[in-house]
């Protein structure tokens, strides 16, 4: 027979499994629930940390009035978003539907050279074979791939579909940002006593990496490819290219990824230079020159603080936060994955000093 104190160790540990049992249901329920936000809150969060010194400022030019310079801010940054943001966004949504209907269609047209490259000096015949050839080699492979491609189509109708989910996230974020500037001092309180909790020696320093990352990335990273991408649309549009929208989308996803812009920016430039008169072919083609080069000038200015995140962190968090949360995923895939990837080597760093001065 049991013993009164197993039979009371057994109730207890029943009694334990319960509240357990009752504290994960209860955890997983709140994340069921709040898992839509993550996106927007993950979104609002930085926004928050990467305007907080231009919040500051603006709370001292306005003699410490808080509430007015977060609504300032507020409403710029909403300004920002619903104008060019807006305007890149719904240009590139019509690019990729209208891709999505030639696949759907099982046509997708490739366009000829034009006749105007002829009559370049030196390089103008040689450049209209080798591109009427490529022209016609492409569409004859196409034929053969496109009805192949065709399932393609529904996920570019997805992803169209699905963004204008995400510009509306992005508002949802701004206006989030927006009631967090007033507490920023008081979060940033309450995130450095949780790593007190966890990382005891290490938490003011990694909360001022984490800060300065997500400064650095978004500034120097997103904030530099959004204005490379706004300025070549604008060029884009002068020049009166079509899907200029989803060129200038192009612009920004290759600048975030640090591939470049030269990709999508030559192929312009040859266009302009076949299709518009001299003059107005030079100054497009200096103002693409500027918009291509200026990551290789802004770049180092926002970003020139230690960090030393690969490319390859940066190209796994745009893929990776694109699958999972669409087009926002999309700037903050990068953000949080950098911030990841700094905090953890700090650690492993911070790990091998005490090793390192043993031996």
């Amino acid at each position: 027979m049991k013993t009164l104190r197993q039979i009371v160790a057994g109730d207890d540990f029943i009694q334990l499994a319960i509240r357990l049992g009752l504290l994960a249901l209860l955890i997983y329920w709140s994340f069921v629930l709040v898992r839509p936000f993550v996106p927007i809150l993950a979104w609002s969060v930085v926004l928050a940390v990467a305007l907080y010194p231009v919040f500051t400022w603006l709370t001292g030019a306005l003699g410490g009035r808080s509430g007015l310079a977060a609504i300032i801010l507020t409403c710029v940054a909403l300004a920002i978003v619903i104008g060019p943001a807006a305007w890149l966004g719904i240009g590139a949504i019509e690019g990729v539907r209208g891709i999505a209907d030639q696949l759907s269609d099982g046509h997708v047209a490739v366009p000829s050279p034009p006749e105007g490259i002829k009559d370049w000096p030196l390089i103008g015949a040689p450049l209209y074979e080798f591109w009427d050839r490529a022209s016609t080699n492409l569409r004859a492979v196409l034929r053969e791939v496109v009805p192949h491609l065709k399932p393609l189509a529904g996920i570019l109708f997805t992803f169209a579909g699905n963004a204008g989910v995400g510009m509306l996230k992005f508002l949802m974020a701004v206006a989030l940002a927006g009631v967090l500037f007033p507490y920023g001092s008081q979060l940033a309180a309450a995130c450095r006593g949780f790593l007190s909790r966890i990382v005891p020696e290490q938490s003011e320093h990694f909360l001022d990496l984490a800060g300065a990352t997500i400064r650095a990335v978004s500034q120097g990273v997103i904030g530099v490819a959004v204005l490379q991408s706004l300025l070549a649309g604008i060029g884009f549009k002068l020049a009166g290219i079509p899907s200029a929208g989803l060129l200038a989308f192009a612009v920004m996803l290759l600048a975030i990824v640090q591939i470049g812009a030269a990709i999508v920016l030559l192929p312009v430039m040859i266009w302009i230079w076949s299709a518009k008169d001299f003059t107005t072919a030079l100054l497009l083609t200096l103002f693409f020159l500027i918009v291509g080069v200026m990551d290789n000038v802004l770049k180092p200015l926002v970003m020139g603080r230690g960090l030393t995140t690969p490319t390859l962190v940066i190209f796994v968090g745009v893929i990776g936060g694109t699958l999972a949360h669409g087009i926002v995923g999309l700037f903050i895939g990068p953000i949080i994955l950098a911030v990841a990837w700094e905090l953890t080597t700090a650690w492993i760093r911070d790990d091998r000093a005490p090793l390192a001065k043993e031996r």
